[in-house]
């Protein structure tokens, strides 16, 4: 991580960290920072790099995961287009994971999306699977991408069900991917293909699915959407939500149902939150 610490990349080891920080005082058994870095060299050396993470962990919530962080340090570094480069990284770095046993920052799935399933050459928008091992932290992560990290339409599809897999009968921020648009998700143990599941396939309206139902925000193919969305203005025009009830007062009613489990879910983990999102300096 230190070594991809450079220009741009360098905000992301300070959001890296600040989200490691962020999970790792929400585990059932808390970790500090200094229980985290046991490396008092390395501790002393990131403290002065990134004074941040370490003064806002326990006030600032992340605007995504861990791993997330960690995926673009390795897609910038490599090139988006080299897909099975990126593809092995990734599975390289979770197999490490899983025998230093950090298991709270293990995804399992990851997600490929390109504008164009005919045009290999297409731009190609990662995503993973939310790497967190207790459900809680998920619920919150999730939230805390919807309401400060994902695109809009991506952010409103997840809405529309959070916290649970019961549709609000007051909103419907779903949407339907252009045909041609090509969204891959792949195990992260032996990068074998993978069918979207119910979950996926109800947020973004895809033909075929798995029949198993993950909960809503959890998987892949949501992180990968949204960067393919915020990137692709074209394929964003044709997958904008078209159901009666998504209108600008009922997403506002759902965000607020959204941004008050949050809340709830926080206290239950004893997290004074200031209100705002963490931004890398």
């Amino acid at each position: 991580m230190v070594e991809l610490s450079s220009g741009i990349r360098s905000c992301l080891v300070d959001e890296v960290l600040h989200s490691i920080f962020f999970l790792g005082g929400l585990c059932s058994s808390p970790s500090s920072p200094e229980d985290i870095l046991t490396d008092e060299n390395m501790l002393k050396r990131l403290k002065s790099s990134y004074p941040q993470p370490f003064k806002y962990f326990q006030s600032k919530l992340p605007r995504r995961s861990p791993l997330s962080c960690v995926m673009d340090m390795i897609v910038n570094k490599t090139g988006q287009e080299k897909e099975n480069e990126i593809l092995s990284s990734l599975k390289a770095l979770i197999r490490k994971l899983r025998e230093e046993n950090a298991t709270e920052l293990i995804s399992s799935t990851v997600c490929v999306s390109q504008p164009n399933n005919k045009d290999q050459n297409s731009t190609r928008y990662y995503g993973l699977s939310m790497s967190t091992s207790e459900c809680l932290p998920g619920r919150i992560i999730v939230a805390a991408a919807c309401l400060s990290n994902w695109d809009e339409y991506v952010a409103g599809a997840v809405m529309t069900f959070y916290p649970t897999k019961k549709k609000k009968t007051y909103f419907d921020g779903t949407i339907k991917l252009p045909d041609q648009v090509r969204c891959q998700a792949f195990n992260l143990s032996q990068l074998q293909k993978m069918l979207p599941c119910k979950s996926c396939r109800n947020l973004f309206g895809f033909t075929k699915c798995d029949t198993r139902s993950w909960p809503y925000g959890n998987c892949a193919e949501n992180e990968s959407v949204s960067n393919l969305l915020k990137n692709e203005q074209e394929v964003k025009e044709r997958s904008r939500p078209l159901a009666p009830s998504c209108t600008e007062e009922n997403r506002k009613k759902a965000k607020e149902s959204m941004e008050k489990e949050l809340n709830n879910y926080l206290k239950m983990k004893n997290f004074s939150w200031d209100g705002t999102f963490y931004t890398p300096s």
